[in-house]
């Protein structure tokens, strides 16, 4: 399986060398776990004959872009960016036209795609993401949402593969991403590694978002949070919050789907395990009486929605 990095100028260190160790350990140990698994080779493909990276590190290319159409999987790392507002800024770069423009050129049932992060934003651009599911950085999701409103933007998975594409979260999660696409490769290949490395699951995003950071404008959604975090502590139902907040059930539901693409139930849900943690880490009490203190009869059903949020 021939690979390709698609770099840019100013990636994100951390997650161009996860791919890297990942992948090339992956080769090293390929024929220590069954000989008969097909190569893994794996190239750096960018706009010049290094690029910087947002560390400082140079980083060698072995090849141009336009040889991304040579390779079975081309994966593009995170740009380095670290807002939205700049990862939409820096699509228009010539670099990042350049990743663009390469990865539209290829053929989607003679190539796989992967990206991770910010990284996710120029396999979008290209195309390969409309009517897809997909995922990235949850403090990416507005901004991304409202630029590929086709994408069906997976806001829990670590890892979402759609046929040919493959996306991941966050900076780190490039580990995960390396480790689906071994996996996709040899399951037993991936295990070896996974085990070697040190490498635990890590399945969703959801027990990092923190709705806070999640940037939008909305003030009616603005106004649900606020309400929500102020009672929290008492049962809620969405359509009493709504009518406290002067709206309706259904105009409350659409405009938290369009912010923060979660139903106002999980808002409310969110809230309270993102309390409950706080509390877990900040005080002595125990779980029963932390559940009590976030709106909950008893301590079973709070176990279990921070377990399903990790």
């Amino acid at each position: 399986m021939r690979i390709a990095l698609a770099v840019t100028h100013s990636c994100f260190s951390s997650g161009v060398a996860a791919l890297l160790d990942i992948l090339r350990t992956a080769e090293a140990r390929r024929a220590t776990v069954d000989g008969s698994i097909p190569a893994l080779e794996v190239r750096v493909l960018g706009p010049g004959p290094r690029v910087t990276t947002t560390s400082g590190m140079d980083l060698p290319v072995d090849g141009p872009l336009s040889d991304l159409g040579g390779h079975d999987v081309a994966i593009a790392p995170a740009m380095g960016t670290m807002t939205g507002d700049d990862t939409l800024t820096a699509l228009g770069r010539e670099d990042t036209r350049a990743l663009v423009a390469a990865i539209g050129g290829l053929d989607p049932a003679a190539h796989t795609v992967a990206a991770a992060c910010t990284g996710v934003f120029p396999v979008a651009e290209a195309g390969w993401l409309a009517q897809r599911r997909a995922t990235t950085s949850w403090w990416l999701w507005p901004a991304f949402r409202q630029r590929y409103p086709t994408v069906t933007l997976d806001v829990d998975a670590m890892v979402v593969a759609d046929d040919h594409v493959v996306t991941a979260g966050a900076a780190f999660a490039h580990i995960d991403l390396a480790l689906a696409l071994v996996r996709r490769h040899s399951p037993a290949l991936a295990d070896d590694v996974a085990q070697l490395l040190v490498i635990d699951q890590r399945p969703s995003q959801s027990a990092y978002v923190a709705i806070d950071h999640l940037a939008h404008n909305d003030p009616l959604v603005l106004a649900f949070e606020h309400h929500a975090r102020a009672h929290l502590d008492a049962p809620l139902d969405v359509g009493d919050i709504a009518a406290a907040i002067g709206t309706s059930r259904r105009t409350l539901e659409r405009r938290t789907g369009a912010a923060l693409g979660m139903s106002p139930l999980s808002v409310i849900q969110r809230l309270r395990v993102e309390r409950a943690d706080h509390l877990v880490r900040t005080t002595g009490r125990s779980l029963e009486r932390i559940a009590s203190e976030v709106g909950y009869a008893n301590a079973s059903t709070l176990r279990a929605l921070m377990r399903r949020m990790r």
